[in-house]
């Protein structure tokens, strides 16, 4: 069987092609996904996609009309695709619902302590020959307050890393997991208490319809001052513009993003030859208190191998006539708009 893999990423390739051995053909193509390049697809049966490609109404139909009746997503989000309208043209959907929630959890808290203790900054001064540490000051992580937003499988992991620091944890989530507050002391609140208590907030929630970021300027404002804000989720949950200014008056002492708002026309590109023009983005990379990963959370060989197994499976299962156990179907009540 032929697939055609979109947005296809140098770092991804040899993990696909060993996965896929023989029993899947797969033709590379490094364009995103979109109305002007689904034709790229074909002459094939399926299409892999990834996070940054658009599977909205107009592109299903296109791949429809040519044929395509499967499509996977090698990743764990799917807001990009049209699910209802896949449904109703019969083109089956599937994704990699967890691949490592280590190495998302294990990134989230690396930000925490690289922002703590100021190592963007130390790494500087020393390559300047500059060994003073009077800048450099950091706090214990031991003994304070961690508000966890979101504990599935990589916010549970977080508690677990956090708990062995000594940390204090709060959650939130609507589906509270008991089992949290056993083995590592998970409180449940609110979500306005936890932005109330926490000296430092990590989100791992997913994207869910709020009204319009789950962090805007309101509860930035509820946090305590000189809070340390995560965001390994996704960037549309945190107002940037907001999150900049409570940044500028102290309000927000340290933001750590691997994900941002604006991020499908910057992230996994080589700008260096034409530097991006997000007013937005060049703020943020000018303030010494903020440190941004490009959607790398992710990226570890474990997670990788992982990636490109689910998604040879889910081809076998289509291939095979099977049900694919990671197919995704629209919601039977959809959210109002």
């Amino acid at each position: 069987m032929k697939t055609t893999v979109f947005s296809t990423k140098p770092f991804e390739r040899s993990y696909l092609t060993t996965a896929a051995g023989t029993a899947h053909e797969l033709q590379f193509v490094e364009e995103n996904l979109g109305v002007e390049t689904a034709a790229l697809a074909a002459g094939t049966d399926a299409v892999a996609i990834f996070s940054t490609d658009d599977a909205s109404t107009p592109v299903l139909e296109a791949l429809h009309a040519l044929g395509i009746r499967f499509l996977t997503i090698r990743a764990t989000g799917h807001e990009q695709v049209a699910l209802a309208r896949a449904q109703e043209l019969g083109l089956r959907v599937a994704n990699v619902p967890e691949y490592s929630p280590h190495a998302i959890a294990e990134h989230a808290v690396a930000l925490m302590l690289a922002l703590n203790r100021r190592l963007r900054q130390a790494d500087q001064q020393l390559r300047a020959h500059d060994f003073r540490l009077d800048e450099l000051i950091g706090f214990d992580m031991h003994g304070k307050t961690v508000g966890i937003v979101g504990l599935g499988h990589i916010g549970g992991v977080v508690a677990g890393i956090l708990h062995g620091f000594g940390c204090r944890l709060l959650g939130y989530d609507p589906v509270p997991n008991p089992a949290l507050t056993t083995q590592f002391g998970v409180t449940y609140t609110t979500l306005d208490d936890l932005c109330a208590q926490a000296d430092i907030i990590t989100l791992h929630a997913p994207m869910i319809p709020h009204a319009p970021y789950l962090i805007d300027a309101a509860r930035l404002a509820r946090m305590k001052r000189g809070v340390m804000l995560i965001n390994t989720s996704r960037g549309a949950e945190l107002d940037t513009a907001a999150a900049i200014a409570a940044l500028e008056t102290g309000q927000l002492g340290y933001l750590g993003l691997d994900v941002y708002e604006g991020e499908k026309k910057l992230f996994f590109v080589d700008h260096r030859q034409n530097p991006p023009t997000d007013a937005l983005f060049a703020r943020l990379l000018a303030l010494p208190n903020v440190l941004v990963t490009g959607h790398q959370a992710f990226l570890t060989r474990e997670a990788l191998e992982h990636i490109a197994a689910t998604t040879r499976s889910n081809l076998d299962g289509w291939a095979a006539g099977q049900p694919v156990p990671t197919e995704l179907r629209p919601p039977s009540n959809p959210p109002a708009a």
